[in-house]
């Protein structure tokens, strides 16, 4: 998340509370939320929809609000916005944002840059009293990018799981020179303006104001004689393959995190995440309902009239036995259970059979002779009497 966005977001109006709620208030607004946005509760929502986004999005909002010492700074933080940055006192002083005692140094220093939140964006910006950027900025690790795949999958892969290779391509240390962007035999030297630290000092009168150093672009160090493969930049692309586990239960436009499977990080900093689309191919036989597979069974007029057991295909099985009752009328659906998709639990869905009465197109001497008996036999009943009586009621 940006740090835009997570001084923007008001996760008071997310649970729906006021800012002056308890702890325990907050509490009791979050589960009434996530038990009506959790996916547990809306079977069948993919991980683009809006109950989804919704549950994260209160998540989030509880995550910050029901910690003490994040809520406290999120609070000081969106009130010190609020009234912009005229506030701050200066070399040493702390700001009065609203009536919070509020030390620059202590928002924008760590406690969110493992999370990627206000520490990770404007670390080392704003220093106090003119002062030297913070140290170590040449060694600290960054995270690895994030990588996004699409993989076509057979709707029986989808529904039960399947291993794929992926052939991905990412950002990476230049193998040519190293990662130093300089040419085979030479090194980068320390720039003289900023020393190494990446960033250069401004003094504005009531604050100095960090900014990355124009002379080595915020790299700490200076090329003089480049590396021709990366043109100084000490990045390249890489190509590997990866086997991945795709869950069993995936849905065609679903998008799949594969965690610390993206681009490798720097100066051993994590990997980045993998996102592969996933696409799934249409099936002759069979369609999905969520965690249920359909099919369409045809049967007879005589098996429908007088009933029958039938034989119904399974997805990579062999077929199951139906019996449809007498007088089972046409489209009528049987639940088969557990022949469906499988479920994260291991349990799995059902297969809907639904029957569909044929009608032959062409009768030879003997069937229709019996077709014209049974006519005969059942002169009397009239199915659409009902139906005309109900018209002229109207």
């Amino acid at each position: 998340m940006s740090t835009k966005d997570y001084l923007e977001k008001d996760y008071y109006a997310v649970l729906g509370v006021p800012k002056t709620a308890t702890a325990e208030e907050i509490k009791k607004a979050y589960r009434k939320l996530a038990r009506q946005y959790h996916p547990d509760a809306n079977p069948g929502d993919s991980a683009t929809s809006d109950n989804t986004a919704k549950f994260k999005e209160v998540s989030e909002a509880y995550d910050v609000l029901s910690d003490t010492k994040r809520r406290k700074e999120y609070d000081e933080a969106r009130t010190l916005f609020g009234s912009g940055l005229g506030g701050y006192a200066g070399a040493g002083g702390p700001s009065r944002a609203g009536g919070f005692p509020f030390d620059l140094g202590d928002l924008f220093g760590g406690t969110h840059q493992q999370s990627g939140g206000i520490g990770d964006i404007f670390g080392g910006i704003f220093n106090r009293g003119g002062g030297a950027p913070r140290a170590g900025g040449t060694t600290r690790a960054r995270r690895g990018q994030d990588i996004e795949t699409e993989v076509t999958l057979s709707f029986a892969e989808a529904a039960e799981g399947a291993t794929v290779s992926l052939r991905l391509t990412s950002s990476s240390a230049c193998t040519a020179c190293g990662g130093t962007g300089a040419k085979a035999g030479t090194t980068p030297r320390v720039c003289p303006t900023c020393e190494g630290t990446r960033a250069a000092s401004r003094n504005l009168g009531n604050f100095a104001f960090s900014e990355p150093c124009r002379d080595c672009k915020g790299r700490g160090l200076l090329v003089d004689d480049p590396c021709q493969v990366c043109e100084g930049s000490g990045r390249g692309k890489s190509t590997r393959t990866i086997q991945a586990r795709i869950p069993a239960g995936v849905g065609d436009g679903q998008r799949i995190k594969i965690k610390a499977k993206g681009a490798p990080g720097e100066n051993g900093g994590p990997a980045g995440d993998l996102y592969v689309q996933i696409h799934v191919k249409s099936h002759p036989v069979f369609g999905r309902t969520g965690e249920n597979l359909t099919v369409t069974v045809p049967v007879t007029f005589a098996e429908a009239a007088l009933g029958a057991e039938i034989k119904v295909p399974t997805l990579k099985g062999m077929p199951v036995t139906l019996r449809i009752p007498e007088g089972t009328p046409n489209g009528r659906t049987f639940r088969v259970r557990g022949r469906g998709v499988a479920r994260k639990d291991g349990t799995k869905g059902d297969l809907l059979a639904t029957v569909e009465v044929l009608v032959p197109q062409q009768l030879e001497d003997k069937a229709r002779g019996a077709l014209e008996e049974f006519r005969d036999a059942t002169a009397g009943f009239d199915p659409r009497a009902e139906l005309i009586q109900q018209a002229r009621s109207e």
